[in-house]
């Protein structure tokens, strides 16, 4: 099992994902914006931060599993 200090670190790096994700995302579209890039590579970089977000969400669900773990 998990202890306590790591299930916490993982849950710093999920949000630190989710933000650096978010951020990144904000600024592709910035800068998208700005460059007159086409809109296939705009659509690109959106599914790249639809990853992101996804991969988030299924490292979530795996700290959420091991802490439900944690209370049996």
């Amino acid at each position: 099992m998990a202890d306590k200090q790591d299930l916490n670190r993982r849950g710093r790096v999920i949000a630190l994902v989710i933000a650096g994700t978010g951020v990144g995302w904000i600024a592709a579209i910035a800068i998208g914006a700005a460059l007159d890039l086409s809109q296939r590579l705009r659509a690109l970089l959106d599914l790249a931060a639809l990853g992101g977000f996804f991969w988030a969400l299924w490292m979530l669900y795996g700290l959420w599993r091991d802490r439900q773990k944690d209370k049996d």
